[in-house]
């Protein structure tokens, strides 16, 4: 494989400019950044044309189901949906079977991924109710975080004791990311709703069920748990305008605390529940129209640090079901992610660098990636090519993931993604995915307590 290429008429995205230049990619690093760069010998060419050339994605929540949920999808088939996405690393949580709780089953997901994944990997350790000791011996260097579900979702994995709580906030030696939700609350409104309709729980419940309430209750204990012991926090998927008033904007620079957006929130409310059924059900719930429309200007003003997916698939069998009850919670989310965050831009509710820091500078400044997240020389060279004034039609067709659809099937975004760049491999040229077994394990320079 040629790992030298130059490509040139970029106009590169990056760090709050925009630069119209040339880029050399060489040994899987960014080489050079300049104009009219000579091409060495036997360097492959490609003209950008103009178009923008972005850091490539760095995707701080997904669940890609392996092991033991291999039917909805693994480290193959995910990954390559996630590159032909624009998603170059990404952040797999530790909700799978068995869940990710000890240092062992943590380096059996690096090996299996550095044996099949198409994008760069990082794993989360899971938090549990008794595995305080594992998390306090963890090396810094092995994990992008401990996840914490402070509230109940997919495969059960809530930390409730609120002795252990205290004890992961007080000793964990990296950031802490929770799902915050308030179980009691839940469970509460879910026994209403039963009394209400029985087993024939409409969707359009999700989100009274899953309630505003439930989510501002945990998120504000993970806020206060945070100062109270000095923790480094980050409070994925924020569904609620209530919840922003626990954040602070502008630049995520010197927060100890922070907080992040996934672009289902910023595109979905639950006036669509009528529509969409089951299909966007997820945990937190969708919900009102002027939540999406807080979180979207929460992102702008920087409350909202990070644009991520919480990429969670599921067959569209299993989502097809009927019942509420039986129907799982989660969407798949990757191979769509950045040709959405990029339709706010285009609807003018975001600027093209506010989405660029949520989507890559931010995820590598918060979790200590070293060497991604920016267009500079030498860093890894992850890019993504896109066309701002091209256009992506969504169909389940063209769905890369094992689950094969997509909640925007039938969307039309109006930019479209060209090609990826994987560690200076083409990983995307457009079309289709290219082997190029250049995939790498993400390194993390956390900062000591």
């Amino acid at each position: 494989m040629n790992t030298t290429t130059v490509i040139r008429n970029a106009r590169l995205v990056n760090e709050g400019q925009v630069l119209e230049s040339d880029v050399l990619l060489k040994d899987g690093r960014i080489e050079k950044i300049a104009g009219d760069i000579e091409a060495p010998a036997g360097a492959l060419l490609v003209d950008a044309k103009g178009r923008h050339l972005l850091p490539g994605m760095i995707d701080d929540q997904v669940h890609f189901r392996e092991p033991g949920l291999t039917h909805k999808g693994d480290f193959y088939s995910e990954s390559r949906a996630a590159i032909a996405g624009g998603v170059t690393s990404y952040m797999e949580m530790p909700n799978s079977k068995p869940p990710t709780t000890d240092a062992e089953q943590l380096e059996w997901k690096y090996a299996r991924a550095a044996e099949t994944s198409a994008a760069n990997f990082g794993f989360y350790f899971g938090a549990t109710n008794d595995n305080i000791e594992n998390i306090k011996a963890l090396d810094p260097a092995s994990t992008c975080g401990v996840k914490v579900f402070m509230g109940a979702s997919t495969g059960n994995m809530l930390v409730d004791n609120e002795s252990t709580l205290a004890a992961i906030f007080r000793e964990s030696p990296v950031i802490i990311a929770t799902h915050c939700e308030s179980t009691p609350m839940i469970t509460a409104n879910l026994k209403r709703a039963m009394a209400e309709f029985g087993k024939n729980i409409p969707v359009t419940e999700h989100a009274k069920i899953r309630s505003e309430e439930a989510c501002y209750a945990s998120s504000e204990l993970a806020v206060a748990l945070a100062n109270k012991y000095s923790a480094q926090l980050h409070v994925l998927h924020l569904s609620t305008a209530r919840e922003l008033s626990l954040f602070k904007p502008g630049p995520m620079s010197g927060k100890d605390i922070t907080a992040e957006a996934c672009v289902h929130f910023l595109h979905f409310d639950e006036s669509q529940y009528a529509q969409y059924g089951n299909r966007i059900k997820c945990n937190p719930a969708i919900k009102s129209a002027n939540d999406r429309a807080a979180l979207i200007e929460a992102v702008a003003d920087g409350r909202l640090d990070i644009i991520a997916t919480d990429h969670a698939p599921h067959t569209s069998e299993e989502k097809a079901e009927e019942s509420y009850l039986s129907a799982p919670s989660g969407l798949p989310l990757v191979q769509d992610v950045l040709v959405a965050a990029l339709e706010l831009v285009h609807d003018g509710k975001l600027d093209l660098h506010t989405v660029v820091r949520g989507v890559t500078h931010n995820p590598a400044r918060r979790f200590s990636v070293v060497d991604r997240g920016f267009i500079r020389e030498g860093y890894h060279a992850d890019l993504v090519l896109v066309d701002m004034h091209g256009t992506t039609e969504v169909t389940n067709e063209k769905v890369l993931s094992r689950c094969g659809w997509s909640p925007f099937e039938g969307r039309r975004f109006k930019s479209r993604i060209d090609a990826v760049w994987v560690n200076g491999a083409l990983a995307f040229d457009g079309s289709q995915v290219i082997e190029h077994g250049a995939a790498q394990r993400l390194q993390f320079n956390h900062k000591p307590r």
